[in-house]
């Protein structure tokens, strides 16, 4: 009886603020303020504030909850350990054998470089005369020359 006078206390608390909100002129807040203080009332109207009362004070709906706590964390440490641990023994296996056998890198030439093959030249980038640097460089500023003007600065 109680929590169903509250209920509707504060609904007709958040329709009077509601009402002052739209007196000045602003509408869309009052709208919303309005279906906020419209909520309790509506749970009242329901009877989900009377289940609510009624499973408050009963032990056996707090021994419920309690359970459903405890199987919640056990799904939640059973996902810890298993994306911690990288699943089950099987994947775990097969990606220890994947790992034995990409023991060279993946880019690596056909012959391994640990068998005895010599590794390919690497061939030397060749520097670019100073004057096509500069010439670029004249370039990037001559586009951005040119937007600039376009928007007048």
């Amino acid at each position: 009886m109680i929590a169903e006078t509250v209920c509707s206390a504060v609904s007709v608390a958040g329709l009077g603020i509601a009402a002052v909100t739209a007196y000045r002129k602003r509408f869309l807040a009052a709208a919303r303020t309005a279906a906020y203080s419209l909520v309790p009332l509506g749970l009242v109207m329901t009877g989900a504030v009377g289940w609510v009362a009624d499973t408050a004070f009963s032990p056996t709906a707090w021994a419920g909850f309690g359970v459903l706590g405890v199987a919640w964390l056990m799904f939640l440490g059973t996902r810890a350990v298993e994306r911690r641990g990288g699943g089950t023994r099987k994947e775990r296996r097969a990606a220890a054998k994947a790992a034995r056998r990409e023991a060279v890198a993946p880019a690596a030439s056909a012959p391994s470089l640990g068998q005895g093959a010599r590794p390919a030249p690497v061939a030397q980038p060749q520097p670019q005369p100073q004057s096509k640097q500069k010439a670029g460089a004249a370039d990037d500023f001559s586009d951005i020359e040119a937007i600039l003007k376009k928007h007048g600065i």
